[in-house]
């Protein structure tokens, strides 16, 4: 987590920004909770557990901040809420998600499935494309009482 944190240290200070106490704590948090999708709120209210002088526009401001710098994306699931996602350190592109409709499971496919759709979007629309977003809706294997995909995935991959 140290050296996640230095080189976020080093992101900021080449946009000239400083990692104050408030931004350390703020990105530690996401650190810490990388697999899951917190809100501004969740983020604060785990900020505040560590650093009970943080207040809430703080944690927004410096949100907001590595959101344009590009070390987490604000995401939208639909529900209204704005979620904070840690970028993968070195991805061109955002990670996709799978969203299950009955139970609200948020899962996440890391490998990047839309190089070839890009290709064809900027050679015929003429379009420079910098970046997208892929969710999918429907039901979770959880919910159809399937295997979980990954550990099915990681025993074929063994075999």
């Amino acid at each position: 987590m140290e050296s996640r944190i230095e080189r976020i240290k080093k992101q900021l200070h080449s946009a000239s920004y400083k990692l104050t106490p408030q931004r350390e704590a703020t990105v530690r948090v996401l650190l810490e909770h990388e697999d899951d999708h917190l809100s501004a709120e969740d983020v604060y209210l785990l900020v505040k557990e560590k650093s009970p002088e943080i207040g809430l526009a703080t944690v927004y401001r410096t949100l907001e901040l590595l959101t344009e710098l590009k070390v987490v994306d604000k995401i939208n699931f639909g529900d209204g809420v704005s979620r904070y996602d840690l970028r993968q350190e070195g991805a061109d592109h955002f990670h996709h998600h799978l969203i299950c409709i009955e139970c609200g499971t948020v899962d996440e496919i890391q490998e990047d499935l839309l190089g070839d759709v890009e290709k064809v979007v900027e050679h015929d629309w003429n379009f420079k494309i910098k970046d997208h977003r892929l969710t999918f809706h429907g039901i979770c294997w959880r919910c159809q009482g399937k295997p979980d995909p990954k550990k099915a995935n990681d025993k074929r991959d063994k075999e």
